[in-house]
C-alpha cells in the first residue's frame, strides 16, 4: 500500500535560523510511525545545514534541481554527485518554475531525470498544464507529452524508484485550487498511462498533488485513490502549517 508523502519544496526562501527552527519543529512533531512520511527540498545553500540536524532522522531530503552534466565548468549549478554527498535522497526535476522562468524543455527534464537515477537519487518528475492549456481542454495532451519525454529516455523501468508530482500552474501561489475531482482525475490518467506499460509499477509509485495544499484541503485532497500526498509550497515554511497537512493524513 502507498504511503502519503507529504513534501515541502521552499524554493528560494531560507535563513539558517528559520531552517534550525523550522526542521526541530518538524522533528518534535512529527513520528517514523506517522500516517505519513515527510520530506523538504531546501535551497541549495541549507543542504548541509539540513543533513546535519535530520540526518538518522525519519524526515528525508532532497535538492530542487540538479544539472545533468557530470562535475566541470559549469559556474552556479550542482550535479547529481554533490546532492548524494550532502545526503539527499531525492530531487525535484522539471518544476513549472524550472520550465517556465528558467526556459527547461522536455528534453531537459528528462536529462536531469536519468542523471538523478543514474545517481541513486529519487527524482520527483513534476509535470501539469496552464491555465490558458486547461481552458483549451489541453491538460491529458501536456502532461502526456510531458511524461512522454521522460519514458522515452528513460524507459518506465526507471519509474520503479521514482515519485511524479502533478503541479497545475495555475494554482501555484494564486490560492487556487484544483478540486479534488480534478485533482484525481488527471492522477488517475497519470497512473493509467503507466500502467498500460506496467501495472505493477503504476500501483506503486507514488503520484503527489502540488498546487495550494494546506492543512484545510489536505484531508480531502488525500482520501483521493490515486493522490498519494502533497508537493507543498507556502504552507512548509512553518513547523505550524506544514505540519498541519502532515496530521491531516491521520
Amino acid at each position: 500500500m502507498r504511503k502519503i508523502l507529504v513534501a515541502g519544496n521552499w524554493k528560494m526562501h531560507g535563513s539558517k535560523s528559520m531552517v534550525q527552527s523550522l526542521l526541530k519543529g518538524l522533528l518534535a512533531g512529527s513520528s517514523a510511525g506517522g500516517a505519513a512520511e515527510l520530506a523538504v527540498f531546501p535551497s541549495f545553500p541549507y543542504l548541509a545545514q539540513t543533513e546535519s540536524i535530520l540526518a538518522g532522522s525519519h524526515i528525508k531530503w532532497g535538492g530542487q534541481t540538479l544539472n545533468p552534466n557530470p562535475q566541470g565548468a559549469h559556474s552556479g549549478e550542482v550535479d547529481s554527485e554533490m546532492l548524494v554527498d550532502l545526503g539527499c535522497h531525492y530531487v525535484l526535476v522539471g518544476h513549472s518554475e524550472r520550465r517556465a522562468i528558467y526556459a527547461e524543455s522536455d528534453v531537459d527534464v528528462a536529462l536531469r531525470f536519468s542523471a538523478a537515477r543514474k545517481a541513486g537519487l529519487e527524482p520527483v518528475l513534476c509535470v501539469g498544464e496552464t491555465r490558458e492549456e486547461r481552458e483549451a481542454g489541453q491538460t491529458e495532451s501536456v502532461v502526456g507529452r510531458q511524461l512522454d519525454a521522460v519514458l522515452a529516455a528513460a524507459g518506465i523501468a526507471a519509474f520503479d524508484s521514482a515519485t511524479i508530482a502533478y503541479e497545475p500552474v495555475w494554482a501555484i501561489g494564486t490560492g487556487l485550487t484544483a478540486t479534488p475531482a480534478q485533482a484525481q482525475c488527471v492522477h488517475a490518467f497519470i497512473r493509467d498511462k503507466l500502467s498500460s506499460l506496467n501495472g505493477i509499477i503504476a500501483g506503486e509509485i507514488k503520484i503527489l498533488y502540488g498546487g495550494s495544499v494546506n492543512g484545510s484541503n489536505a484531508a480531502e485532497l488525500f482520501a483521493q485513490i490515486d493522490i498519494d500526498g502533497g508537493l507543498v509550497g507556502g504552507a512548509s515554511l512553518t513547523a505550524e502549517d506544514f505540519l498541519a497537512i502532515y496530521n491531516a493524513v491521520a
